[in-house]
């Protein structure tokens, strides 16, 4: 099967371990890159990777979590994963049971995940990448619908930018279709090629905002009317959470990016 390329990549991966003297641990990790990750686990703390995997190896990447908007939201999944009993949207978790297999605790903690706030309402993907350790969701913990279940390896991909994706991130002082004010950063755009819409960023995401969001799931464009994933958008435009001082919903927001512990 031929990898699928994917662009600005951010996961957060299960490794099982093969070893016969360490056989059934497991491990949760984030990475930008999937097949550079576990070579680094594989190969030792010395060339990169966690000392909890090193010298215990051979890993095997099992499954991945994609489609975060950026590295932050990435890396907050990542540790509630890894402490579903300190994370306070996770308490409600059964424990391990005494011979529940680590592996089938982390599954079933991830289905409790896709299913509530905040992550059900992010374009994840989850992606098998080892065959023999599929496991079925159970009807009633089916991921949201608009998270596929995807099969087979990927490639993470850093592309340069195009000398149109750099005009775009330096072009400014376009009218805004929403507020029809002047966008003087770098505008955010539709996902039809075919469209022309231009527009800040606070505006679309309050375009797509529906009630009892805090954070956008999807919307129609306001000038094809093509209905996209916001987190689809936010990654294909890089960068504009980085450089725009973003006040959706302000008191949702820093609920949603401070850590969940308490």
């Amino acid at each position: 099967m031929e990898p699928q390329t994917i662009e600005h990549f951010f996961g957060v991966y299960l490794l099982y371990c093969l070893n016969p003297k360490y056989k059934g641990r497991t491990y949760i990790g984030y990475t930008v890159d999937p097949n550079r990750r576990i070579k680094q686990h594989n190969k030792g703390k010395q060339f990169g990777g966690a000392w909890k995997t090193s010298n215990k190896g051979p890993w095997s990447m099992v499954m991945i979590i994609h489609g975060f908007p950026n590295d932050i939201s990435a890396l907050r999944f990542e540790w509630a994963w890894q402490h579903p009993h300190v994370s306070r949207r996770l308490r409600h978790v059964p424990k391990k049971k005494p011979r529940e297999r680590s592996y089938d605790f982390c599954f079933r903690v991830l289905t409790e995940m896709l299913k509530i706030g905040p992550w059900c309402r992010l374009p994840l993907n989850i992606r098998w990448l080892n065959q023999e350790f599929i496991r079925e969701f159970p009807v009633q913990m089916l991921p949201p619908m608009h998270m596929p279940i995807c099969h087979g390896p990927i490639v993470s991909k850093k592309l340069p930018k195009s000398s149109q994706e750099l005009s775009q991130t330096t072009e400014c002082s376009k009218q805004c279709n929403i507020c029809s004010e002047t966008v003087e950063e770098r505008p955010l755009r539709c996902l039809n090629n075919n469209c022309n819409l231009n527009c800040h960023i606070i505006c679309l995401s309050k375009y797509f905002l529906q009630s009892g969001e805090y954070v956008p799931l999807e919307g129609n464009c306001p000038k094809c009317d093509k209905t996209f994933l916001w987190g689809d958008i936010v990654r294909k435009y890089k960068g504009c959470y980085n450089n725009i001082d973003v006040e959706i919903n302000v008191d949702s927001a820093n609920d949603f990016y401070n850590s969940d512990s308490e």
